[in-house]
């Protein structure tokens, strides 16, 4: 394998694991759930791209064929790691709005009542 595959690879995997240390240091220095969600989401995915552009580039050099497959799990990871990050802060939001929690964000639309039936 030339050393400047390894190279780029070794990069990127340093990259990943500076993003890594972001998020932990995202999780430590902020304060509340609602920061504490924005951090990890955003430098985990950056971090798992690196990783998987960096899987791909080693194993596509090692068996001399585009080893496209890896990409399959940065795709699942983009599509549930905002979803599952949307459903977290909506429960967290809905329990804030529940115990009546001060500072917390009335709802975008308040229920429209049943209308009455004429008997």
């Amino acid at each position: 394998m030339p050393p400047w595959i390894e190279i780029i690879v070794g990069a990127l995997l340093l990259v990943s694991a500076v993003m890594a240390l972001a998020s932990g240091a995202g999780l430590i220095r902020l304060s509340g759930f609602f920061p504490r969600m924005h951090a990890p989401a955003l430098t985990a995915t950056l971090g798992l791209w690196c990783v998987t552009s960096a899987a791909v580039l080693y194993f596509s050099a090692l068996e001399g064929a585009l080893a496209a497959y890896y990409w399959l799990v940065a795709l699942f990871m983009a599509i549930t790691v905002p979803i599952t990050t949307v459903l977290l802060t909506r429960t967290a939001l809905q329990r804030l709005r529940a115990n009546h929690a001060p500072g917390t964000p009335p709802p975008l639309s308040l229920p429209v009542p049943a209308p009455e039936n004429d008997r």
